[in-house]
């Protein structure tokens, strides 16, 4: 079996570790923890690029420790920012953790029915009953401000306009005292994050060794970045999300099938589970495109399941197939019809517009805008161009009513080949 810093090695995810780590890790089982902080609803795909670190650990046999940033989430990691984050209601970071724990119960192996079992801790555990003059004194003691201020974080920040406060400031020491914790009450040594973590993390190194005299590693993996430029994770509707509520499982998908081709490598390093010959093979073997759609489903049916990814299957099939008919639409369910309405147009109707039926013409330009007038629905349904539900529309008298809906909401029309439309009735 490959060692856990040899399999981070040649995926490239390896920026810095500290001395002695490939003999820690060949010494037996270790506990290694990685922190995410619930400033946000949901993980994201950058989070992904650690969860991932986790999943490489557990796989190489060794344990993965999950530290939920409840106490540290009210704080503010300065590390990446160039001014003072807004803090979180306390509800709302309670609320984004216990979502984040269900996602992580997803992504790792928590049974524990076996030996190197994930396991999950919220370092708010660690700091809710100690008061302010006990952290200062068994904390704050053993590192000095000017050790904490050649951190690369804190050091960006002192030189901008904007400054630091005591409170961010003061971020690296709580993390610091987590991987001294981490270490007494689970037997943690080792600590992994991204690159813009390494002066956090070396604080928890130091700490452990000055108030423990304990030894205790790190590793780091390169900041992922695309071939262009932009910010992984980023795309033109915002963040990629794993909850499908806010990225949809289709969207999701798209999102690697339209990846620069030259992120490929990097992505299929950072994030398939087939091993370095396997993904060498697909390297001199397959197209960029076959890759990407090969790296799109491995991702989005270990991140939504099955279903999804079928649904994800369903929803392309009809917006890209010429083959798909009334009887492929009629076989989507609810949600993936949902799904089929945020990448199409999808414009609203009363349902009282339907009850009585309605003529194809005013449903077309009065109701929903799809053609600017009768006289051009008119004429687009004499040009055999107008399909409701899949079937064509032949007559200007034909009505539409509430007996074509689509689990009682939808109504598909087309005007060609190209403009489709998922007319949604409320």
């Amino acid at each position: 079996m490959t060692s856990f810093i040899d399999e981070l090695r040649w995926r490239g995810l390896i920026h810095d570790v500290t001395p002695g780590i490939e003999e820690h890790f060949k010494s037996g089982t270790v506990r290694a923890y990685i922190g995410f902080d619930p400033t946000a609803p949901s993980l994201t795909i950058g989070n992904y690029v650690q969860i991932m670190l986790l999943t490489f650990l557990q796989r190489a046999g060794h344990q993965p420790v999950v530290l939920m940033g409840g106490a540290t989430g009210r704080i503010g990691d300065p590390s990446g920012k160039d001014k003072e984050r807004d803090l979180k209601s306390y509800d709302e970071l309670d609320r984004n953790t216990a979502h984040q724990e269900q996602q992580m119960r997803r992504f790792l192996n928590f049974d524990t029915a076996v030996p190197n079992h994930a396991l999950l801790v919220n370092n708010y555990a660690f700091y809710k009953g100690m008061d302010v003059l006990t952290f200062l004194r068994d904390v704050g003691k053993y590192l000095t401000v000017n050790y904490m201020m050649s951190k690369e974080s804190v050091k960006r920040r002192i030189e901008s306009e904007t400054g630091i406060s005591f409170t961010e400031f003061s971020y690296q020491l709580l993390q610091g005292y987590d991987a001294v914790l981490l270490r007494r009450e689970l037997g943690v040594t080792v600590q992994m994050g991204g690159s813009d973590q390494y002066g956090n993390i070396t604080s928890g190194v130091e700490l452990n060794r000055k108030i423990d005299d304990a030894k205790v590693y790190a590793v780091t993996t390169p900041l992922l970045t695309k071939a262009d430029g932009t910010k992984f994770g980023k795309s033109e509707g915002g963040n990629i999300w794993l909850d499908a509520a806010l990225t949809s499982p289709y969207k999701f998908y798209q999102f690697w099938l339209n990846a620069d081709d030259r992120d490929l490598p990097k992505f299929l390093r950072y994030f398939s589970l087939r091993t370095q010959a396997e993904i060498e093979a697909l390297e001199a073997g397959e197209s960029p495109q076959t890759i990407k759609r090969l790296l799109a489903e491995e991702l989005t049916t270990r991140i939504h399941g099955d279903a999804e990814f079928k649904a994800v299957q369903a929803v392309s099939q009809l917006l890209f197939d010429p083959k798909a008919d009334a009887d492929t639409l009629r076989s989507l369910d609810a949600r993936t019809l949902a799904q089929v309405s945020e990448e199409i147009p999808a414009p609203g109707v009363k349902r009282s517009v339907l009850e009585g039926q309605v003529n194809i013409l005013d449903l077309l330009s009065e109701h929903t805008g799809i053609l600017s007038s009768r006289s051009e629905a008119k004429k687009a349904i004499q040009n055999n161009a107008i399909s409701v539900n899949k079937v064509k529309i032949s007559s200007p008298d034909h009505n539409v009513g509430l007996s074509d809906l689509l689990h009682d909401q939808f109504v598909m029309v087309e005007n060609g080949k190209k403009n489709k439309y998922l007319v949604k009735v409320g």
